[in-house]
């Protein structure tokens, strides 16, 4: 929205989740109004319930935000439900400010190129807009072609990969 004058005036925020598999050429979106604890475990309980319902593991690669951990299901949760829901998952975290070796930052950018060029005053709209993204790109089944090698991580990342 713009004031009198122009200028920009931001009439809120909101935190959009990407789920990918990258091989598989899948994702979902959902934008919600915050970015809680709550909102991740959500978040993950869908994915293993309705997304991979029948999967043994899931396997997720997320940068260290401090929503994203085990707690935060055990706080969203109860004890049984949480526990059986984290034995199902296999977490790995990017390493700080290495958040461009996280495949959903990489959907993220292209979601914005693609989608996200302008204003989006509601989070209804938003969450329309992601949802004809994500079933277009589904439908084409476009793949990430990661090309950053354990080779490439050794020399860019050496502080973190010690020679042995």
């Amino acid at each position: 929205m713009d004031g009198p004058d122009g200028e920009y005036i931001r009439c809120g925020t909101c935190s959009i989740f990407v789920w990918t598999e990258p091989l598989r050429g899948w994702r979902r979106t959902q934008a919600l109004s915050r970015r809680t604890r709550m909102d991740w475990a959500g978040q993950v309980k869908q994915l293993l319930n309705v997304d991979y319902p029948n999967a043994e593991t899931v396997v997720l690669v997320m940068d260290n935000l401090n929503t994203h951990n085990i707690a935060s299901l055990y706080e969203a949760f109860e004890p049984q439900e949480a526990f059986t829901l984290a034995q199902r998952l296999e977490i790995h975290h990017t390493p700080k400010h290495g958040s461009w070796l996280n495949i959903a930052e990489i959907e993220l950018s292209a979601l914005t190129r693609q989608c996200l060029d302008r204003r989006i005053d509601d989070l209804n709209t938003l969450n329309t807009e992601l949802t004809a993204w994500q079933n277009a790109t589904n439908t084409d089944q476009r793949q990430v072609n990661w090309q950053f090698t354990t080779h490439d991580a050794r020399i860019k990342l050496r502080h973190l990969y010690p020679k042995h």
